[in-house]
This record gives structure tokens, C-alpha cells and sequence, in this order.
């Protein structure tokens, strides 16, 4: 997981990208797509198949990543579970999975905000609690974060081996033990928008 992709280009994409045209992703120097698996309480991407099949027809090497809607650990391991099995029943083994499997730990919608739910102990919890069910069950996984959540709402520290993929809108990341580095949050291609999601790996 991880390995050699220092430099390397990718985009992160779920259904609300719609139809991506990945010919030209790749035309355009994309190396990887990390791709959204589901969300919440066993919620698929309605993309999720036609996104992996899509890059990987395309030559990208894929990674996936879970949007998670956890209030506490048990939650996110109900969810690490959903994703674990959705990989197993696809034949989606980890070392077919050469750019990772994520835990997407944000609040873009403030749903957490709304559960009171912004205690750095409750979401650095439900990190590890996501992060040891995929470990367990044979996947090694890391966390997506914002610098703000990585540097001010979650105790990092206690992150032992665990990957991190960085968002930092800026000319350079500030996280420095960053895995892949989230660098802006606009970039089109062929017509098509990707917001936020434009990616460079620094492992």
C-alpha cells in the first residue's frame, strides 16, 4: 500500500462527479483515483462499481475511502465492517487496493456538529475504532482529514502506524508526515469539475 508513488497525480471521486470520462483523467496525467465506496449505515455509492471499473479499464491504480456519518466508535465499526464486506463480496483484495482504503473523517455537512459530537476523544476514538476493524479483517487502513481537524480536533498521536491523507488547500502541506496530500479545490478537466479532490502522493 503506499509504496513508490511520491509525485504521484490522482483525484478522489464519488457518485456526486457523476459520468467521468477516465481516458482523459488519464490523458491528463492522473495516475491513481481514490474512489468513495459508501457512506453513513451501509449506504453504497450508487457509482462505486462503475467508478473502480472505470479507472482501472482506464490504467489508474484505485484506492477507496468511506464518508463516515459515526457519532461513536461502535458506529464506525458497523460501518468498517459494511465496507470490509462490500471489498470481500467484489473480490477487492488489499493488494489490489495499491492506493489504500481511507476512513473519511470530516463534517462537510455538520452533521456531527448537530450530535454534539466535536470532542476530540469521540472522534479520535471512532478513527481507531474504523481503522482496527479493517486491520483485523485484512485491510490496512488510513484517515482523511482536514489540517485543521488533523492539527486542532483529533489526538493524532494516538494514530500508531496509521496512514494520513492530508487536505490543505495551499502551495504546500503543512502535515508533514502527509501519505497523500489534498491540494486544491477546484480542478477541471475535459469540462468536467472535480471539486476538492485533486491529490498528490508523498509517501
Amino acid at each position: 500500500m503506499l509504496e513508490n508513488i511520491k509525485g504521484k497525480k490522482g483525484v478522489d471521486v464519488s457518485e456526486n462527479n457523476g459520468h467521468i470520462n477516465w481516458p482523459a483523467l488519464k490523458e491528463a496525467g492522473v495516475d491513481f483515483a481514490i474512489v468513495r465506496l459508501g457512506y453513513g449505515n451501509r449506504h453504497l455509492d450508487s457509482r462505486f462499481y462503475a467508478n473502480v471499473n472505470g479507472a482501472l479499464d482506464a490504467g489508474l491504480a484505485i484506492g477507496v475511502y468511506y464518508y463516515s456519518y459515526a457519532l461513536d466508535a461502535d458506529a464506525a465499526e458497523r460501518e468498517a465492517h459494511f465496507l470490509v464486506d462490500t471489498l470481500k463480496d467484489c473480490g477487492l483484495t488489499m493488494d489490489k487496493l495499491p492506493m489504500g482504503v481511507w476512513f473519511d473523517m470530516e463534517d462537510a455537512d455538520g452533521y456531527k456538529r448537530r450530535y454534539s459530537v466535536t470532542d476530540s476523544e469521540t472522534l479520535t476514538d471512532m478513527c481507531i475504532a474504523f481503522t482496527s476493524v479493517c486491520e483485523v479483517r485484512g485491510y490496512k487502513c488510513g484517515v482523511y482529514a482536514s489540517y485543521d481537524w488533523l492539527e486542532n480536533r483529533l489526538d493524532t498521536e494516538a494514530f500508531v502506524g496509521i496512514p494520513i491523507w492530508c487536505a490543505q488547500w495551499d502551495e504546500d502541506c503543512d502535515w508533514e508526515e502527509t501519505a497523500i496530500w489534498q491540494f486544491t479545490d477546484a480542478w477541471e478537466i475535459d469540462g468536467q469539475v472535480f471539486d476538492g479532490n485533486l491529490c498528490l502522493g508523498e509517501a
